[in-house]
């Protein structure tokens, strides 16, 4: 193996959650931040969260009035199947 081009790693890296759980991982980073963990994922706690609702509605509709982001013509239809 070629020398001096592996990170350097750590057995027992501390992983840290933004909700406060801490646990120890293999890593190659020291410190390790999370934004979630099982211990607080609504998949795993069971409950709904929803977040920031009416400004990611406002957002969608204002996408849906300016319409499609692509530049490329809609796909027209061929016609049917096996027809010739």
């Amino acid at each position: 193996m070629k020398e001096k081009i592996h990170p350097e790693y750590f057995p027992d890296a501390a992983v840290i959650c933004a909700c406060g759980n801490t646990w120890t991982n293999g890593s190659d980073e020291e410190g390790d931040p999370h934004d979630v963990c099982s211990a607080c994922h609504p998949f795993f706690t069971g409950e709904q969260r929803i977040v920031d609702t009416p400004v990611r509605w406002t957002a969608l509709c204002a996408d849906w009035k300016s319409g499609p982001k692509s530049k490329r013509k809609a796909r027209q239809p061929t016609g049917q199947a096996g027809a010739e």
